[in-house]
């Protein structure tokens, strides 16, 4: 839904703080490192140390059976999605969920899948919808609903948590209507910094999950998708059918684990990053905040000031933000980000707020 940054503009300056997405982070001079330093070999066979290596931690961090290592989330919602279902299913999940709005239609696409969208503030929804919205099992007149995805967080929510209660409440009562349970965890490690609750135990509800590395963990590439040793072996032939494993891949999965090394607890500074933009911005007359509770800061304009020239005037100032549908802008923190940045970013948005 975020629309993708313009071409560079030679008669912009440079950008000094990108807020775009913490898709934005770049990796460190120590990752890259890593990575160079990496044992590599062929993933295909089982051989390539590193990503082994990966996997085995990721399944463990995640309290599941066996992982897979994959270029990006996006893929692992659609392995996950495409091992889970057949042609004709329905997958129920928030209406604004990335598998919904930002994976240009390929659960329809290529799995002949279509989500259903539910309801529900701050990008979740509560069980009571998901109960009205089942249908009963063996109904010949509807599609058969095999999947449950939630996002954790919730992008579109805010950034929002889940809470444990109702993760699992929503969970439970999809397995009793025998439905499966994915996680998209683009931004789990938030969640678990944010609410202090482990990983294993927020996944525990969930048939799949997997973790992004390339958000605020700062990789350059790599997302990992774990669930029980059934459900990654046949999610591998769709991973063979989509383009193949991995040929010295290590490379990319030690970005990974230097990730899980040094840059989980940091979260933390991007959380707060986050409240102190929140807390600069809502202090300016014509701006409506939401209030974040990890990374992501979402805003309005209520002065009538359209956001497309917002975003532009602080391009102008070397300040980049998202800009979404209807007027919502989001800013991303990220470990590129820096207090100093936030406060620059703050002042930016003043002048360009009151530039009328």
């Amino acid at each position: 839904m975020a629309l993708a940054p313009s071409l560079p503009d030679p008669a912009l300056p440079p950008v000094r703080v990108n807020l775009f997405s913490d898709t934005q982070s770049r990796p460190s001079p120590a990752m890259r490192a890593a990575m160079a330093a990496a044992e590599v070999g062929d993933e295909q066979r089982g051989e390539d140390p590193t990503i082994n290596a990966l996997c085995a931690r990721m399944a463990t961090l995640l309290g599941k059976e066996a992982a897979m290592f994959l270029p990006s989330g996006t893929m692992c919602n659609e392995i996950a999605i495409l091992t889970h279902c057949r042609p004709g299913d329905e997958i129920l999940a928030h209406e604004m969920s990335h598998i919904a709005t930002s994976e240009g239609g390929a659960p329809w696409a290529l799995a002949g899948a279509r989500v259903v969208g539910l309801p529900g503030a701050r990008g979740m929804f509560e069980a009571a919808t998901l109960d009205a919205a089942l249908t009963p099992r063996g109904y010949r007149y509807a599609a058969p609903q095999t999947l449950l995805a939630v996002e954790q967080t919730a992008n579109f929510g805010g950034g929002s948590v889940w809470p444990q209660a109702a993760l699992a409440a929503v969970a439970d009562l999809a397995h009793r209507h025998g439905l499966k349970t994915h996680m998209d965890g683009a931004r789990l490690l938030n969640a678990v910094v944010a609410s202090g609750i482990a990983a294993a135990d927020m996944a525990a509800p969930f048939d799949s999950v997997w973790l992004d590395f390339t958000k605020g963990l700062g990789a350059p590439i790599g997302a990992v998708l774990a669930g029980d040793a059934a459900f990654i072996d046949a999610a591998w032939r769709w991973k063979q059918r989509l383009g193949g494993a991995f040929r010295q891949g290590g490379i990319a999965a030690a970005g990974c684990l230097y990730a899980l090394d040094h840059h989980v607890a940091r979260l933390a500074e991007d959380h707060a990053n986050a409240a102190r933009l929140a807390e600069g911005l809502a202090a300016i007359p014509g701006l409506a905040v939401e209030t974040p509770e990890t990374n992501l800061v979402f805003f309005e304009l209520t002065n009538g000031l359209p956001i497309e020239t917002l975003a532009a005037r602080l391009r102008a100032r070397g300040v980049l933000i998202s800009v979404f549908g209807r007027g919502r802008g989001r800013a991303g923190l990220h470990l590129d980000i820096t207090r100093a940045d936030v406060e620059f970013a703050i002042e930016s948005f003043r002048i360009a707020v009151e530039d009328d």
